[in-house]
This record gives C-alpha cells, sequence and structure tokens, in this order.
C-alpha cells in the first residue's frame, strides 16, 4: 500500500479558521509537508502549531519552492519537491502538505500535486477559509449582492488590467508590485479596502487607495469595489 498526499488548506493566519478536517488530517498522519527551507520557520507551521500543538512532534518535511517566474527553474524545483514527498508515499505514509489559505486557489501545492498524480499516486484536497473571504469578513465588506459579479487576479501577473469589468475585484499577490497596484486603483475610482497579513499578530486594515502603503507585504490583499455612484 502507498501512501496518500493531502493538500490541505490552514486558511489565511487566524488558526481559529483552520477546518476540523485539517486539524484531523494533522493529528492522524505522522509526516506533515511545508513550504519553505526551513519547515518549523514557515507561515503555514506557525498558524497550524497554534490549532495543533502536537505537529511540533511530527516529522516536518521542508519543501523549498522557488519563488521565481523562471520556469525552468520552478520546474526543477517542483520535480525535486515531488521526489521527496515521493520517498515517503512509497513507504506507505500518507503526507498532509500544508498550505495557506485554498490549496485550490493560486497555490504552489498544485504544480506538486500534478506530478505526484502523474506518476501513480492517490491525491486530495482539503478546503481552507480563503485570504478574499477572510479579509472580506475582517473588514465588514460584501464581496458579492444580488447580481454583482466578482473578479479574482492575481495582481502581479495581471497589472494589465484597467479594473473597468462591471463588479467588484479581489486582487492577490499585490505585494511585490503595490506600486503599480496603487496607481490603478486610484486611476479605477473603486472603493477600496487593504487587509495586510489578515488573521495574524502584525495584521494592518487600510481603507482608500490612498493609504496603502508602497512597501506593503507579501501577504496584502485587495477588495476593489464598484463605487456607490457607479453601482
Amino acid at each position: 500500500m502507498t501512501g496518500i498526499l493531502y493538500g490541505t488548506g490552514v486558511g489565511p493566519g487566524d488558526p481559529e479558521l483552520m477546518t476540523l478536517k485539517s486539524v484531523r488530517l494533522i493529528r492522524e498522519n505522522r509526516v506533515i509537508a511545508l513550504p519553505g527551507p526551513v519547515a518549523a520557520q514557515t507561515v503555514a507551521y506557525r498558524i497550524a502549531v497554534q490549532a495543533v500543538p502536537e505537529l511540533a512532534s511530527k516529522t516536518l518535511l521542508s519543501i523549498d519552492m522557488p519563488m521565481t517566474h523562471d520556469q525552468e527553474i520552478m520546474n526543477r524545483g517542483h520535480e525535486k519537491a515531488a521526489d521527496e514527498i515521493e520517498a515517503w508515499l512509497k513507504q506507505g505514509e500518507n503526507v498532509v502538505f500544508l498550505t495557506l489559505g485554498d490549496p485550490t486557489i493560486y497555490s504552489t501545492y498544485l504544480y506538486v500535486q500534478k506530478r505526484i498524480a502523474a506518476r501513480g499516486y492517490e491525491t486530495a484536497l482539503v478546503s481552507g477559509i480563503t485570504s478574499f473571504c477572510a479579509a472580506a469578513a475582517r473588514t465588514d465588506t460584501p464581496l458579492a449582492e444580488w447580481d454583482e459579479q466578482l473578479h479574482i487576479l492575481p495582481a502581479v501577473h495581471r497589472l494589465d488590467s484597467p479594473l473597468d469589468l462591471p463588479g467588484n475585484y479581489v486582487l492577490m499577490k499585490s505585494g511585490r508590485k503595490m506600486q503599480e497596484v496603487k496607481k490603478r486603483l486610484l486611476e479605477s475610482g473603486r472603493e477600496v479596502v487593504m487587509v495586510e497579513n489578515c488573521g495574524m499578530e502584525n495584521e494592518h486594515i487600510y481603507r482608500g487607495a490612498a493609504a496603502i502603503p508602497e512597501d506593503a507585504g507579501y501577504y496584502s490583499l485587495i477588495i476593489a469595489k464598484e463605487s456607490k455612484a457607479e453601482a
């Protein structure tokens, strides 16, 4: 019998937002994979260990995922990650791979899962609360009402968008190019709220595009709604 790879969301930052299923999987399995060079220093670990203290005594597998746009480097990193995980699956061990938010939303874990599945192993995705749902709740901001459309963009890749489609926008992965993102938001005339490090100790909330700092951190999520005058 070979093991199963579980891609498990731990939510955006608040350990109380972890699902019962993700907590159970961590408790029931020995090998826990985390995205980073040192597993116990990753954000996912720091979130999960607050809800599941026994995580500290598990076998932690450090999966160093390259943060680059170079496709060749990315492919090598994902293949190496798949090799490391496969070694445990061959032994009959399940591997629970912890990811921030939900593993189906812009998660680098998905590249590894595809490789593991292609090698003939069973995989499963375990939903987690997304960063944009948590940020919307934290700021008391409805994401979509009645017949409104909701557009979710990875801002680091899609700065060409004028944000002119009807409905509301969620801009993810905005931190690295915040100066350009902020310019787009100011031009759009939309009602903007940004949450930096949602649910974490260093959380900050900014209301209005002009208030957003250009040196905002990597975990910055923006909700841009149609202004009341336009809607």
